[in-house]
């Protein structure tokens, strides 16, 4: 709707995982060569990290578009389901067909699979999103998994993303022996500052094709860090809403106050708080 007024090709804050638009802090470049490294180098199992709207599904669907073609993925995204439900959900996206449901012909068609991958000198990849939900017993079983392997290296390489608390449940005395399988587990952070507004400016020159920036001025980028805590899903709301206002009242660029305004309107902050009058007394 504003795409036209402010000279977008695009909307530029959408918050759909497009890797065009993923914007690489150093925080960001190291989760790749992470997972990168960890892929290649067969490590078995890898642990993803990160508060609700930091990135990680970016980071994953661009993770996806640079490997090479001789490494086959699955992703699942329901972490709710039971270890066995998981499994054959992961066959299905491998393109497998069980012979059927039970947890041996689940077991067996998967290793079939997988030697037959390296015998290609190929590579599997199981993703596992929202992983936080895992039940304890569904990850042991995936540290069961891990033990399919050659003499010199692991046959499946296993990703799990989640929440914070992801993190928390793998530090569990009763999960040690999966923990001990980890080669650390990658947390990505919120976004400083001064990453805020360059994220900012960033995404708008993306939606642009380079002829769009500076389309918010210094106090609506400083109201921007406050509502957002720096993180990637919150600022694009915010951008998002604060031109769409902007839109509606033929602002040519985004003030402190339209960024209060969209704060409210998004629940970011309450219009009597402190930090909502200390804005508008910028503005």
């Amino acid at each position: 709707m504003y795409e036209t007024f402010y000279r977008l090709n695009e909307a530029p804050f959408s918050i759909t995982p497009d890797p065009r638009f993923l914007f690489h802090t150093r925080n960001h470049r190291d989760a790749l060569a992470y997972l990168h490294y960890g892929i290649e180098q067969r490590k078995g199992i890898l642990a993803l990290t990160g508060e609700v709207g930091v990135g990680k599904t970016l980071v994953i669907r661009t993770l996806l578009g640079q490997l090479s073609r001789n490494v086959r993925t699955s992703i699942v995204m329901n972490a709710r389901l039971s270890f066995r439900q998981l499994l054959y959900m992961a066959l299905l996206d491998f393109d497998l067909n069980p012979p059927g449901r039970s947890r041996v012909d689940l077991l067996m068609t998967l290793q079939d699979f997988l030697v037959r991958m390296r015998q290609a000198n190929e590579n599997a990849v199981l993703i596992i999103d929202e992983a936080q939900n895992l039940s304890e017993k569904s990850l042991e079983e995936f540290r069961l998994l891990s033990n399919l392997e050659t003499a010199d290296a692991k046959l499946l390489q296993i990703i799990l993303v989640g929440q914070p608390e992801l993190k928390e449940k793998l530090n569990r005395h009763s999960l040690r022996q999966l923990r001990q399988r980890i080669p650390g587990i990658f947390d990505l952070s919120r976004l400083p500052d001064e990453a805020v507004r360059e994220y900012i400016d960033f995404r708008l020159q993306v939606g642009s094709d380079g002829k769009v920036s500076g389309l918010f001025d210094e106090q609506a980028m400083a109201a921007i860090c406050r509502f957002s805590q720096g993180i990637p899903r919150m600022i694009n709301q915010l951008c998002d809403r604060s031109l769409l206002i902007g839109f509606a009242k033929s602002l040519d660029r985004i003030n402190a106050g339209v960024v209060a305004e969209a704060g409210q309107e998004l629940g970011y902050v309450d219009e009597g708080s402190p930090q909502y009058s200390s804005v508008y007394k910028e503005a």
